[in-house]
């Protein structure tokens, strides 16, 4: 069999706020084209852990490892600035859960995109444009909304054109914080639809933040549960929704199935 390195090494990663725990300690390895769910009620400190992942919170202990295309294993924790938001433009995305905070709501959809390739060098205006138009395809909105501002958008549209941003430079990690949350039901299932088909077609890593455990069984290939900043339990996705080992795990799963 072939060895295969992690793409992500996250190692001995801690927040804390005074004394109140952020999260504490959280260690594991993400592979190339693996999907990690984290899940947890409010406040159990999955969107810290996922902030300070991605360098959008600094974290107060540990290491963030990640494999880069030009350098190999590269601490992002210690990364410059500029380098971190380098990385942030190609081989990492952030899909934040409200569209407007990752998208810029002034500028049309097609700019949008566009933009992004311009982050990374792109200049040519027909190339950037039929990109952005292709992109816009990709996650069902028409090519004649190419020229709309995304408050001309519905929730859902807005969504699904920060995912065409976020993913039009080809980044080989992504971030995503509740990516269903606040859309309705028929809304949130034609989302997750496209996600899982794009993560396949780009074998994409992501590590996917959620209360929602229907989102992380039709995503996820493993499942980190949180509870008071710590991960109390970590496995197969399927293992620890069908037969959950901790109390907390067993207590959330249950309460799903009541409702």
């Amino acid at each position: 069999m072939t060895h295969v390195d992690p793409l992500l090494q996250v190692a001995g990663l801690s927040k804390f706020y005074g004394a109140r725990v952020g999260c504490a300690d959280v260690s594991f390895d993400l592979y190339p084209g693996e999907v990690m769910g984290i899940v947890g009620e409010s406040g159990s400190g999955k969107s810290t852990l996922l902030n300070c992942m991605a360098g959008h919170m600094p974290s107060d202990t540990g290491r963030v490892m990640f494999d880069t295309r030009a350098e190999g294993l590269r601490d992002t924790v210690t990364m410059s600035e500029p380098e971190r938001r380098m990385l942030g433009r190609t081989d990492w995305a952030f899909v934040h859960q409200h569209a407007r905070d990752g998208l810029r709501m002034n500028v049309s959809a097609g700019g949008n995109v566009g933009e992004r390739l311009m982050a990374v060098g792109a200049r040519h205006y027909g190339g950037i444009r039929s990109t952005a138009i292709d992109w816009l395809g990709r996650v069902e909105i028409a090519e004649d909304r190419v020229d709309d501002r995304p408050r001309q958008f519905s929730g859902g549209m807005q969504q699904r054109l920060q995912i065409a941003r976020n993913l039009v430079t080809g980044p080989r990690l992504v971030f995503m914080d509740e990516p269903t949350g606040g859309l309705d039901v028929s809304v949130q299932a034609r989302l997750l639809d496209l996600l899982r088909g794009l993560v396949r077609e780009m074998g994409l890593s992501a590590i996917i933040v959620t209360h929602d455990l229907a989102v992380v069984r039709l995503l996820a290939d493993r499942l980190m549960v949180m509870k008071d900043g710590h991960v109390v339990e970590t496995g197969l996705t399927d293992q620890v929704l069908d037969d959950p080992q901790h109390a907390y795990s067993q207590l959330l799963v249950s309460s799903v199935l009541q409702v």
